[in-house]
This record gives structure tokens, C-alpha cells and sequence, in this order.
């Protein structure tokens, strides 16, 4: 998304614009030093946001849209019946320093980026996104798993290791 249109957007029924830090800290383990991210100074409302000039967006400050959609609303009400709710943060490391890519509260897309080169940051959802994201699956309804049975009605697969 161009800088300018992010820049431009607005909380509604399926997007909330969120202001973040990306802070690093670093930490000794045994001889080696690493750094240790960490989501700082989270700003859910514009009007609270840091006054953070635009030219310093992208130097550890940040706004993401945070998007719902509809397929998967499974998701939605699987991470806010966990006892603890995340919000995940998907970051692309670029010399020593991550990058936020997305923004979700689907556990299975944020899965989905930690088996490549992607380091997925959590933090717990706070309580206004829940109420958010509640409203959403109210408005849109619930989406139940479907559970299929192989090809069709009445019809036996056979599985690979039947031996027929």
C-alpha cells in the first residue's frame, strides 16, 4: 500500500488503522548477543496517535491497518475464546532491523509466516479490538467448520494404504 494512502486511513467495521514502536533490546545469551523485539507504544485511536512527524514513520514507528475478513472469522472466535488473545505482528528482517508486513488476529495466517523468513511478534489483544472484533462476528455472523467426508454422498474412498 502507498505511504500516502495508509496515511489516509480510517477506522470502519472491517479496518482500524493501529500506531506502534518496534523497540529492540539488546540481550546476552551465553556469549552471544542478540536482539530481542518487542511492540511498544501501541495507539489504537488517530487522535492519541505519538506525535511522530511522517518522515520518522518506518524509524522504529509504525502504523498497520488491522483488516478482518470473512473467511476467517473461524479464526476471530478461536483466538478471542483463548484465555489469552493475541494480536500478531508479522515483520521482515532487512540489515539487523525488522519491518512490519501485517497486522492479523488470525493465528493460522500468522502460522503460516513463521515457517519462512518472517518474525512474528505477539502481544495481548487489547480490549477495545475485542469488543471490535466481537461486533464484527456479530454483524457477519459465525462461520462453523464443515467437516467433509471424502468425494460425495455415501461414497468410500479407499485410502493409499487399503492395499485395493
Amino acid at each position: 500500500m502507498p505511504e500516502q494512502a495508509k496515511q489516509e486511513l480510517h477506522k470502519d467495521e472491517n479496518v482500524w488503522p493501529i500506531y506502534f514502536r518496534l523497540q529492540a533490546e539488546e540481550r546476552k545469551v551465553g556469549r552471544w548477543t542478540t536482539l530481542a523485539w518487542s511492540i511498544e507504544d501501541l495507539c489504537l485511536n488517530e487522535k492519541d496517535r505519538p506525535e511522530v512527524e511522517l518522515a520518522e514513520m518506518g524509524e522504529g514507528y509504525y502504523m498497520m491497518p488491522l483488516e478482518l475478513f470473512r473467511d476467517e472469522r473461524m479464526e476471530y472466535r478461536f483466538n478471542l475464546n483463548a484465555q489469552d488473545p493475541h494480536l500478531f505482528f508479522v515483520c521482515a528482517e532487512e540489515d539487523e532491523q525488522l519491518k512490519p508486513v501485517l497486522m492479523t488476529v488470525a493465528q493460522g495466517v500468522a502460522a503460516r509466516y513463521m515457517d519462512g523468513d518472517y518474525v512474528v511478534l505477539h502481544i495481548q489483544i487489547p480490549l477495545p479490538i475485542q469488543v471490535w472484533m466481537e461486533a464484527y462476528l456479530g454483524r457477519h455472523g459465525e462461520l462453523e467448520e464443515c467437516k467433509r467426508r471424502g468425494g460425495g454422498k455415501g461414497k468410500k474412498q479407499k485410502g493409499r494404504s487399503s492395499g485395493n
